[in-house]
């Protein structure tokens, strides 16, 4: 990376990078609500494919598995770049860095696209284009766990506090992107109306070629069984882990600290058990039942 840029990026961390605003009342980067017009007006194409997810539900999992997928499962090929290269996160804005819109913009399609919006903030031209869409659901208290270390690692975003303060701004949505409670319902509502495959996370690691099948399927690819194994193989949390172009460690260290948390940390289900004090726990069933009653969306917490 261009020493300049990043010594630039050093500086515009440190001046800027806690702030956040909101879009409908929705917490974001202050960055991203600079570029808000931008972004709700990103023009979709009609062979775009769209991962989205909640923050810290599987996201890059996805991105790696979906492009070896549209590859035909060339490991080489795929590390071509670092994943947040080949696949542009359309609301991000870090400046002087381009914007996931201006990546976009530049790349020849195919695209594959990623976003963390809810299903409501979504620029209307990925409907209007019927694109593709796959989205990974993981379960609320694993989330919660994972976004907390990663809110703790990620420079460019406000620092979580302690996890008794990180576990109350959680359950009332007040981080960024918004509620867990509102994306997955918002999403999962949407999933017959549009081009939506809805996975689920602890599906995918009871099962990962199961659902790559799943994937490559929805995606019109007709894959041998060995092309699924290399996928399933090089999209293992180990391999992940020590893939450079998927592990983000190409990231200085005053974008991503992994001396603090790493970006590939334990990808299980069930860590939320390690964390949660019985009180906690009390006090977030009794949400979750309220939040999610009626929605026909349930999760697994453990396996």
């Amino acid at each position: 990376m261009n020493p300049e840029l990043m010594e630039k990026l050093a500086e515009e961390i440190q001046k800027v990078g806690f702030k956040t605003g909101q879009i409908q009342g929705i917490l974001f980067p202050q960055s991203t609500c600079d570029i808000w017009d931008q972004i709700y007006n990103f023009q979709a194409r009609e062979d775009d494919i769209l991962v989205a997810t909640f923050p810290k539900a599987g996201t890059t999992w996805m991105q790696e598995i979906v492009d070896l997928i549209m590859l035909n499962g060339d490991v080489e090929r795929s590390m071509r770049a670092p994943c947040f290269v080949k696949v542009p996160f359309i609301e991000i804005n870090p400046r002087p860095l381009p914007s996931g819109v201006e990546s976009a913009n530049a790349m020849k399609s195919p695209r594959l696209l990623k976003t963390h919006l809810p299903i409501q903030l979504v620029p209307p031209s990925f409907w209007e284009k019927n694109v593709k869409v796959i989205y990974v659901a993981r379960n609320a208290k694993d989330c919660m766990v994972s976004y907390y270390h990663f809110q703790r690692m990620n420079k460019s975003l406000p620092d979580p506090g302690t996890w008794e303060e990180y576990f109350s701004a959680y359950l009332a949505g007040n981080v960024p992107w918004g509620s867990w409670f509102d994306h997955v319902i918002g999403w999962w509502k949407a999933r017959d109306k549009q081009q939506i495959l809805y996975v689920f996370y602890e599906d995918m690691i009871e099962d990962p070629k199961r659902e790559i099948r799943k994937v490559s399927t929805f995606l019109d690819k007709d894959l041998t069984e060995e092309v699924l194994d290399t996928i399933c193989h090089h999209t293992s949390f180990d391999s992940m882990k020590d893939n450079p172009m998927a592990n983000y460690s190409v990231l200085p260290s005053f974008v991503f600290d992994h001396s603090i948390s790493p970006f590939m940390r334990k990808g299980k289900v069930g860590d939320w058990m390690n964390h949660f004090l019985v009180e906690q726990n009390i006090i977030f069933d009794e949400e979750y039942k309220k939040r999610m009653e009626g929605s026909r969306l349930s999760f697994r917490n453990k396996l």
